[in-house]
């Protein structure tokens, strides 16, 4: 088997993420036995309808389509077909209902699908109010936004087989009495830092901004109104936080509802973790993305989509995805049995930027608009076709007659397309992520010997060398500014067609969202990229025309707007740049503080707390002759300074450590602390309170003080330090793979 299109960096990737590994860490299959493990573990579904099905035949199609790099399925079905956990699924949304009981199930069942690998979606609105009398107890309710933060605790416990990160969407109803606390809820960027927010907007709230009237704030519990709203001052707090950090996004409910193809199952309350897959509760899919890279042919003159290979790829990709639903072994039995009644799946694309740069469109244009909604006007119906002739062969999916496609032709699957984020699957692919405009067309990626190198977008290398103007020097100023825009070497006809991210405007982002959600059944992930300068006006803008334009939910990210925060790597103008996830601050070259003695139960524990110009940055810890627990106090020390350098308040981890009590400190009278960990809270508070107070000298004001190092923060990838791109809701290492969602 040939994977010569599978680039170096791709195959970096794999071995990082998706290929099997022993209990050392180490792997035990090659990229090869991968893609054979997949497509002979989905291939087998085949004796489900056949017993005497060519398996192998199948299989070596399979193999074909994936490592040909036209089609890969979701991350979930690379890592796990064919071995012993098999959760082939991406997403799950997972119902919360108004007990005690009912909430901690959903926790618990979370906490087993992001142990899978999957991400899962919630609706808050059936959580009553905060203050709402809770009758079994007398006492009241903490509200939707309190058990969000239990849910995201129990995420950033569950590590997902160390393969992929928890996330969650959150989604709380417009009419929800506590909506204006939920808007709010994540101004601080280090708070529910596991969840993807979105408002679930209505038509009638909509109608209600555009008039400036009121609307009215429903019971969940009662189903009546229990206040009002002004709706345009609401959709201005929406807007606002948004502007502030790109929190929350929005979801139009009856939008999503519309396009249920079972409404007598329920109604659709949540998403996926990116927004684009609305599912009922219990549901799952399983998404996959065809390579539009590979669709495309070379005549004499240029390049043109090659439809007939993208037709039967459809097929061959429907069929795959149609067979996961079998194989996949799900992590709860009910999921089982919704996911099989619908058999829904999302056939989704990658690559469309890169497909319009080597067709010589611009994405930023009216051409551009007009391809995107051909283009996924062939994939639907040719998806569709798919689906019919798998219903011949295998029947509809058993609530078809429920359906709202019950007068019209038997369909396999209550819905086919998707567009999905594609992340890691597209760096496989060596191609751009989704219906995304390409972030950078440079950047520079760490080697092993801690070398730096430029990797280019592929297409643009061979338009330059075309031209003759390539260079390696010229990549390098690239790969530093990462695009064409302002570069006057590069003729004005390359640089038209070859758009990054942040060229395009708010409106044609929109613009080719909406082109491609009116022809996807489910919904289409994607992030509406501002300048920094945008004002608050400009993101409503982009919310109404997301609205008018018919789109089943918008995202959108200012450029800078998550770079207050403590925590920031790279130079002062690298301020505005995207987003990562909060990490520790190196360690700085020089600090100041002190140590104290405290006396514990075991005799001394000696406590240095250290802190430069942006406050305390390390403890240590060291006991004294009589011993007492040198390991326990020294990782207590070590996760302080963790905490402490990644912007966690000294008060919050004092509250956390004060009081803790040990037996050999409680047994002995006149004690000063009850623990080691009691000892460092209190240490840690003098000293915060001496700095506060000014009474401590700084760093910088010493003699011969280096200056500390930046420090790395949520703009830059936590584990090769390249910049991060975000992209549908997610944020993306196109350098070694690295995604978070939330």
């Amino acid at each position: 088997m040939a994977i010569s299109d599978i680039g170096k960096n791709a195959q970096e990737v794999l071995r990082r993420r998706y290929l099997a590994k022993n209990e050392q860490g180490e792997c035990v299959e090659s990229v090869e036995q991968l893609f054979e493990r997949v497509a002979w573990a989905v291939a087998e579904a085949e004796t489900k309808f056949d017993p005497k099905a060519d398996v192998d035949q199948v299989a070596q199609g399979f193999l074909q389509l994936m490592t040909s790099l036209r089609f890969l399925p979701n991350s979930p079905t690379l890592m796990n077909a064919g071995r012993p956990l098999g959760q082939l699924s991406a997403c799950f949304v997972l119902p919360v209902g108004d007990s005690m009981e009912e909430i901690f199930d959903a926790i618990k069942n979370a906490a087993l699908i992001h142990k899978s690998g999957g991400g899962t979606g919630f609706s808050f609105s059936r959580l009553r109010p905060s203050g709402a009398t809770v009758r079994s107890t007398g006492g009241v309710a903490s509200g939707p936004v309190s058990f969000m933060r239990v849910f995201n605790m129990a995420t950033e416990a569950v590590k997902q087989g160390g393969t992929r990160r928890g996330a969650n969407m959150g989604i709380l109803r417009v009419d929800h009495p506590d909506i204006e606390q939920f808007i709010h809820c994540k101004q601080d960027n280090a708070d529910i830092t596991n969840f993807n927010l979105s408002v679930g907007v209505t038509e009638a709230f909509m109608r209600a901004v555009e008039q400036d009237t009121q609307y009215d704030l429903i019971d969940p519990k009662t189903k009546t109104p229990v206040g009002k709203k002004n709706a345009r001052e609401l959709f201005d707090q929406i807007v606002q936080s948004a502007w502030h950090n790109g929190e929350p996004g929005i979801i139009f409910l009856d939008r999503m509802n519309a396009g249920n193809a079972v409404p007598s199952l329920g109604e659709i309350e949540s998403t996926n973790p990116c927004g684009e897959q609305p599912l009922l509760p219990f549901e799952s899919c399983n998404l996959g993305s065809i390579n539009l890279t590979k669709m495309i042919k070379k005549t004499k003159a240029r390049y043109e989509i090659d439809y007939d290979a993208l037709a039967a790829t459809v097929h061959e990709a429907v069929r795959f995805l149609d067979n996961v639903i079998e194989v996949n072994c799900y992590p709860l039995p009910i999921i089982q049995q919704v996911t099989r009644q619908t058999r829904k799946i999302g056939l989704g694309l990658m690559g469309f930027a890169d497909m319009l740069t080597r067709l010589g469109v611009a994405y930023n244009s009216d051409e551009g608009v007009a391809l995107a909604e051909k283009l996924m006007a062939f994939v639907q119906a040719e998806g569709h076709k798919a689906s019919q002739l798998l219903a011949r062969e295998r029947g509809p999916f058993p609530l078809f007659d429920q359906s709202t496609y019950k007068d019209g032709p038997p369909l396999r699957n209550a819905t086919v397309t998707t567009i999905a984020p594609t992340g890691t699957i597209s760096m496989i692919a060596g191609c751009s992520s989704g219906i995304e405009p390409v972030f950078a067309y440079a950047y520079t990626r760490n080697v092993m010997d801690n070398t730096q190198m430029p990797e280019v977008n592929p297409v643009l290398v061979d338009i330059l060398k075309e031209r003759g103007l390539y260079s390696e020097a010229l990549m390098r100023r690239l790969a530093q500014e990462g695009t064409l825009a302002h570069m006057a070497e590069i003729p004005p006809d390359i640089r038209r067609v070859f758009v990054a991210a942040h060229d395009v405007s708010p409106l044609y982002h929109v613009r080719m969202q909406a082109a491609f959600q009116c022809h996807t059944d489910n919904a289409v992930s994607k992030t509406v990229n501002f300048a920094h300068d945008a004002t608050q006006e400009d993101v409503a803008e982009v919310y109404r025309l997301a609205y008018r334009e018919g789109c089943k939910g918008v995202t959108i990210y200012r450029d800078g707007s998550r770079s207050g925060q403590v925590l920031n790597m790279g130079k002062p103008d690298q301020a505005d740049e995207k987003p990562a996830e909060v990490l520790p601050r190196p360690r700085p070259v020089i600090t100041q503080g002190f140590t104290e003695r405290v006396k514990i139960g075991c005799g001394n524990l000696y406590v240095t707390v250290n802190y430069d110009e942006n406050g305390i940055c390390e403890v240590f810890t060291s006991t004294g002759k009589a011993g007492g627990c040198p390991s326990q106090s020294e990782a207590t020390a070590r996760l302080c300074s963790v905490a402490l350098r990644s912007g966690m308040p000294v008060k919050e981890i004092y509250d956390q450590l004060k009081g803790i009590r040990c037996p050999s400190t409680i047994r002995q009278q006149g004690m000063g602390c009850t623990s080691c960990p009691d000892a460092i809270a209190k240490v840690l508070m003098k000293v915060n309170k001496f700095i506060q107070q000014g009474q401590m000298p700084m760093p910088s004001q010493m003699d011969g003080t280096v200056s500390a190092p930046a420090s790395r923060g949520m703009n830059f990838c936590p584990e090769c330090g390249a910049k991060l791109a975000h992209e549908g809701g997610c944020v993306v290492c196109r350098s070694c793979g690295f995604s978070k969602c939330g």
